[in-house]
């Protein structure tokens, strides 16, 4: 694995479950911006060629909450970079930034990966 991304690969981040005190969700069920600003660069898990069930497993095995992905195209048609950014307990590990120099997505930015993306899993 490296840095090349498709545009149709995905990308899948854990969002807390619209029971969670905080703003992640709107009222109408959608996901909210918020869930998408991260200073130190916005966590996604890359599916590489992986079957989305076997990814939104691996997750919920690690994360509470929900599970929400986006295409790198989807990113890309906002100029937000994403990085692949492997640690020790995650080869899979990588972060969508607003910039090659600029880590947190800007307020458009994330209004508009809010809008296109899908929901994987919703926790009960």
């Amino acid at each position: 694995m490296d840095n090349t991304f498709e545009d149709a690969e995905r990308v899948y981040r854990a969002v807390y479950p619209p029971s969670h005190p905080g703003m992640f969700w709107k009222k109408n069920g959608k996901i909210s911006p918020a869930a998408f600003a991260d200073p130190k660069g916005l966590s996604v898990e890359r599916g590489f060629y992986r079957k989305p069930d076997e990814i939104v497993e691996k997750m919920k095995k690690v994360f509470s909450g929900c599970i929400v992905s986006l295409s790198v195209g989807d990113c890309r048609n906002v100029d937000a970079v994403v990085k692949y950014l492997p640690t020790k307990g995650n080869e899979y590990h990588s972060e969508i930034h607003s910039s090659d120099t600029v880590i947190l997505l800007n307020k458009s930015q994330r209004l508009h990966l809010a809008e296109v993306a899908n929901k994987e899993y919703m926790e009960k």
